[in-house]
């Protein structure tokens, strides 16, 4: 059995996670301890090198580059040797080991992790889904490793659940990607076909066309959350129920956007600590 005792990894692991994943981190109370241990230190993986390609426009592209070449080399080290200066590196690397958790996803996201830097608009839905692919979708994939599933086609579903939080926060996020980024992740060719330019976003209008815009990508995600739904049942039972409520608090965000009005400049969709319990005792009550 593989065994790891620092404890203090997964200590700083689980103070980023409390840091920046308010829903899911709420959720994953109700996983046993070594799957919260696992899942701070993955959520901490794919936070830092977010975090470095979020501060191109604070440091420049050359710079950014060099940045992820290095993580991406450190994180290589630590998942060969089990040995890195970096906390998070060391327990991602226990984990992905503890969890047979296949090299190649780690790969699949820091490249997806990379094509921030160098692309900023999608034409299409299918160009934006192959990007979520590495950014979302197989950070559902592995944590289906993580939790223990009974069918391979829990990982298709796990792949929905991942597109369908990453529409969710493409949607709450409109406004901080554009101004604090410089990107727009709505697909261009469907901005279009609503009527709507950049310069709608520019100037944040929240016009007709606008609210069926949103209504339409909406839409969307909860049918990717209803699909995924379907692949919960195949998880591992110590796993289903944390799974459940993080799908149900990150689809609540979606009626908090309709709630203003889909006014996303004005306010960021958020749910309180309030309708967290809420949601949670209503879901509880389905089990």
């Amino acid at each position: 059995m593989i065994t790891y005792n620092n404890n203090s990894d997964f200590e700083i692991c689980r103070l980023i996670h409390k840091k920046y994943g308010k829903s899911y981190y709420f959720a994953t109370y109700f996983f046993p301890k070594d799957l919260r241990n696992a899942t701070y230190s993955l959520y901490a993986f794919f936070r830092l090198p977010d975090e470095i390609v979020d501060s191109q426009g604070i440091k420049g592209r050359d710079l950014i580059m060099d940045e992820m070449q290095t993580f991406r080399n450190d994180w290589k080290n630590a998942y060969s040797t089990g040995e890195s200066d970096n906390p998070v590196l060391r327990a991602t690397a226990f984990v992905f080991k503890k969890y047979s958790i296949p090299f190649e996803y780690s790969e699949v996201f820091l490249n997806s992790m990379l094509q921030d830097i160098s692309t900023s608009r999608y034409a299409t839905y299918k160009d934006l889904e192959d990007y979520m692919y590495g950014s979302a979708a197989v950070v559902g994939i592995m944590m289906s490793y993580v939790i223990g599933f009974s069918d391979k086609q829990a990982l298709i579903y796990a792949e929905k659940l991942g597109y369908a939080m990453q529409v969710t926060n493409f949607l709450r996020d409109i406004k901080e990607d554009y101004k604090e980024r410089g990107r727009i992740y709505m697909p261009q060719d469907e901005l279009s076909a609503f009527g709507l330019k950049e310069d709608d976003i520019k100037q944040e209008r929240v016009s007709e066309n606008f609210v069926r815009f949103m209504r339409f990508q909406i839409d969307r995600a909860r049918s990717l959350y209803n699909e995924a739904d379907k692949g919960i049942k195949m998880l591992s039972p110590r796993g289903r129920l944390s799974v459940k409520i993080a799908s149900v608090l990150y689809g609540h965000i979606l009626y908090e956007i309709e709630k203003q009005g889909y006014n996303i400049y004005e306010e960021r969709a958020r749910v309180s600590f309030g309708k967290k319990i809420l949601l949670l005792i209503q879901t509880l009550l389905k089990q």
